[in-house]
């Protein structure tokens, strides 16, 4: 096996794609993507990807700018959890359309 397939394998693992109902991809740290359960465990259950492909969960009721904002609530989450500096406010916008 080659160098840069081990490589390749390892980001792979590293990384989930999440795909809105509208196909855009968002691609972030595994560990950020387990911060919901709910993707926890649809990552889970097995799959017949090889280990070289990137796991991806699609979200067939969820459109893209919740999607968007969920992954940066992740990233967020991930980058407070056991601070000890203050934690600023996560920012919504209330006038988005955030029913689906």
């Amino acid at each position: 096996m080659a160098e840069g397939e081990d490589q390749g394998n390892s980001i792979s693992a590293d990384f989930v794609k999440l795909v809105s109902n509208d196909e855009h991809e968002f691609i972030l740290k595994r560990s950020h993507a387990l911060t919901s359960g709910t993707i926890k465990a649809m990552l889970s259950y097995p799959t017949n990807f090889k280990n070289k492909e990137m796991s991806k969960v699609q979200f067939r009721e969820i459109p893209s700018h919740v999607l968007c904002k969920v992954c940066m609530y992740f990233a967020y989450k991930n980058r407070y959890t056991n601070s000890t500096s203050e934690i600023p406010e996560f920012p919504i916008e209330p006038r988005l359309p955030w029913s689906f």
